[in-house]
């Protein structure tokens, strides 16, 4: 791997890594303040499987719109870029199938411990403070 590629892939790692840790906090701090939401599910009813699926559903929807937006400013951006990337090409379907595919892998992960965390939540401790 050249000096320079090698460089972009670590810039890269980086800012994945990066943009995972604000994920997770979006995520977090979203199913910390929905508490009492599941506290009210889990008193009347809901499975865990049912709280697990309101977190990771919630976070799928952020991917969804975050991932349009991206694609439409890639898109438009993408004649801009051409020019500063040499040898790299903006339709690759090998690029437009892994980003995703990546996407979609780290936000489940960010949103796995909220989810758990969620479906821990005594309604009755949880209720008493609202």
């Amino acid at each position: 791997m050249e000096r320079a590629s090698a460089g972009l892939v670590i810039f890269a790692l980086v800012a994945l890594v990066m943009g995972s840790a604000g994920l997770y906090g979006v995520i977090s701090y979203s199913a910390s303040r929905r508490t009492a939401e599941f506290a009210v599910r889990i008193a009347s009813g809901a499975s865990q499987g049912e709280i697990f699926g309101l977190v990771t559903q919630g976070a799928l929807r952020l991917l969804l719109i975050g991932g349009g937006i991206g694609v439409v400013l890639i898109a438009g951006a993408s004649r801009i870029l051409r020019s500063a990337a040499f040898g790299v090409s903006f339709y690759d379907p090998a690029v437009w199938t892994a980003v995703p595919l990546v996407l979609l892998v780290v936000v489940l992960m960010a949103s796995y411990l909220p989810a758990r965390r969620a479906m821990k939540v005594d309604p009755v401790v949880a209720l008493r403070y609202e």
